[in-house]
């Protein structure tokens, strides 16, 4: 994946994210609407750290196109 297909990708769901945001602001969200926003929390931490992943190997003169995805449970046990 392109650096520039995981940046849309990003802003999609970064967009995603301030919409649900939105309405929480107006009505408390389903059930539905509430697993929705959590799971674009954790599909953004997955994109960010494949950003991260990328330029740590471009910085080390290593292959960005090397970096993958992690799962969810890897991405959601780091520390902040």
């Amino acid at each position: 994946m392109q650096a520039a297909d995981i940046n849309r990708h990003i802003e999609d769901l970064v967009a995603e994210e301030h919409r649900l945001f939105d309405l929480a602001s107006e009505r408390p969200l389903t059930t539905e609407e509430r697993k929705r926003l959590d799971d674009v929390n954790v599909q953004l931490d997955r994109y960010y750290d494949l950003l991260r992943q990328r330029r740590a190997r471009e910085e080390f003169a290593q292959d960005p196109e090397a970096a993958h995805l992690r799962s969810p449970e890897t991405v959601e046990k780091y520390l902040q």
